[in-house]
């Protein structure tokens, strides 16, 4: 313990180091707290607090943490950054980075991702702070070099080809290892050398006439990057737990829902359609057999010369009006069948009655669709 007392006094405070120290523990702490309550609320544990609604409004952690930034980033400039109140602002602002960062994907997305695959950008986000505050803590400044007049050369040699070496690994499609260069300057030159992934732009935009490194950017993504992926999975869902597998408040769902309620009221105005097209054809098929029964002259026939001429003429089939009557029946029938019909009969006339050397003719079918 003395040791520990030791080095802490030698590294940290006796470099100036104790504020961004501070820093870093509130962020470390404030993240743990949050992601330790809100998979509590997730749990629905009985014993613990819940959610923040006071009137019904649910306020994201994300308010208050905007409210220890603020703390903290303007009381270090009203107290002139003097002790002991640089080290409590700087605990502030650390406990309001873990609470901003941690909400950090809903607000590159505005819309509720928390607990979606879009919401671990936050853990994305919230790790890489504490790397770069961790490193700033240990000793590394940006882009590997510290401005001395000795350097003054060197040192716009290291950051103009980290500059680059960072733009080409980001380009590639390797995000971490391009912002993680900003600190470590090889560490971005060993990415902007290697093979890109086969989604970055860098893969779009010179691989597509090189049949070869694409085959080998797909072999390299299939058998480390994907191995990495799922370790780099396993590692989110211990700290910050599992996504949701259909998110609720997730736009997709929203859309997939839209897409089958138009599916739906589609089917039915189809089924409206059809309904109201047989409607139509069996009004049409009563409207032409009272005109069929009304004479050329303004008389009426009599039921047998109806029925006759129904038939096919006075022999039942000869003659022009039989044909016509074919004809009109045929085309009954094809509008029934355009309308939705399987099959129909033709309707016996009224009055009519059954003549005892033919069939009797049924009267007209519809096949009943369900919803």
């Amino acid at each position: 313990m003395t040791t520990l007392l030791d080095g802490y006094r030698e590294h940290i405070v006796a470099t100036h180091k104790q504020p961004l120290f501070l820093l870093l523990v509130g962020f470390i702490t404030s993240f743990v707290f949050i992601r330790f309550s809100v998979r509590m609320i997730r749990a629905q544990v009985r014993w613990w607090p819940g959610n923040v609604t006071p009137g019904g409004l649910h306020i994201h952690h994300m308010v208050f943490g905007l409210g220890f930034l603020l703390a903290g980033g303007i009381g270090v400039f009203a107290t002139y950054g003097g002790h002991p109140w640089i080290d409590v602002f700087g605990l502030l602002f650390g406990i309001g980075c873990g609470l901003v960062l941690d909400e950090f994907a809903l607000i590159l997305h505005l819309d509720d991702v928390y607990w979606s695959e879009q919401g671990r950008k936050s853990v994305d986000a919230v790790i890489f702070g504490i790397l770069f505050t961790g490193l700033l803590l240990v000793g590394y400044v940006p882009l590997g070099a510290e401005p001395t007049g000795e350097t003054r050369w060197g040192l716009v040699t290291i950051i103009s080809v980290n500059a680059l070496a960072m733009v080409v690994t980001l380009l590639k499609g390797k995000v971490w290892t391009g912002l993680l260069g900003i600190m470590v300057p090889g560490l971005s030159w060993v990415g902007a050398i290697r093979l890109a992934r086969p989604s970055s732009p860098w893969a779009r935009w010179r691989y597509a006439a090189s049949p070869r490194l694409r085959s080998r950017a797909l072999r390299r993504e299939r058998l480390l990057h994907r191995r990495a992926d799922r370790a780099r999975t396993w590692l989110f869902d211990l700290i910050a737990g599992a996504p949701d597998k259909v998110p609720a408040h997730h736009p997709a769902a929203h859309r997939v829902a839209e897409q089958m309620a138009a599916r739906a009221t589609a089917h039915l105005d189809a089924h409206a359609a059809r309904a109201l097209a047989r409607r139509s054809a069996r009004l049409a098929d009563r409207r032409s057999a009272a005109g069929g029964a009304e004479h050329p002259s303004g008389s009426r026939r009599s039921t047998g010369a109806v029925g006759a001429a129904a038939y096919g003429g006075s022999d039942g089939y000869g003659g022009a009006a039989g044909r016509a009557g074919r004809h009109g029946r045929s085309q009954q029938r094809r509008r029934v069948v355009r309308a939705g019909r399987s099959r129909t009969y033709a309707v016996e006339p009224a009055g009519q009655e059954p003549r005892p050397d033919r069939r009797r003719r049924l009267r007209t079918r519809t096949r009943r669709m369900s919803r």
